[in-house]
């Protein structure tokens, strides 16, 4: 039997909708939906690819503080409000996860939960060994 690990980021959302920012269970993590927060819970400034940098540096926060690394990430899923936003956003993944090369799925909405995020991101891991 495996023992489940959480971790939060301290968003302000963790604890308004009742969620953590990573679950490991055995060999997997599992990152939710990561949205551009500060450390002081304002919205990262800039456009959706500072905005996707600051997701994806919370994201491995998340993945190391449950022993995990980049490398051990199998799968990302990014959501960009704005059609024009995959080629930056698509930089950034490759800058973060290039040697990796996880499983990945950009897709389109039309709203995220603050109107000036551009970018929301999960990723999923696989810790080897």
């Amino acid at each position: 039997m495996t023992s489940r690990q959480h971790t939060t980021s301290g968003s302000p959302f963790e604890e308004q909708f009742g969620f953590c920012r990573a679950v490991r269970d055995g060999n997997r993590i599992i990152v939710a939906g990561t949205g551009p927060i500060e450390d002081d819970g304002s919205s990262t400034k800039g456009d959706a690819a500072a905005q996707a940098a600051r997701c994806f540096t919370l994201i491995l926060r998340a993945i190391e503080q449950l022993g995990g690394k980049a490398s051990d990430i199998v799968r990302t899923r990014m959501f960009l409000t704005d059609f024009d936003d995959q080629s930056a956003v698509g930089e950034v993944h490759a800058r973060f996860f290039g040697d990796a090369k996880p499983a990945a799925t950009m897709v389109g909405v039309s709203w995220l939960c603050r109107k000036e995020w551009k970018v929301e991101i999960e990723a999923e891991a696989i810790v080897q060994g």
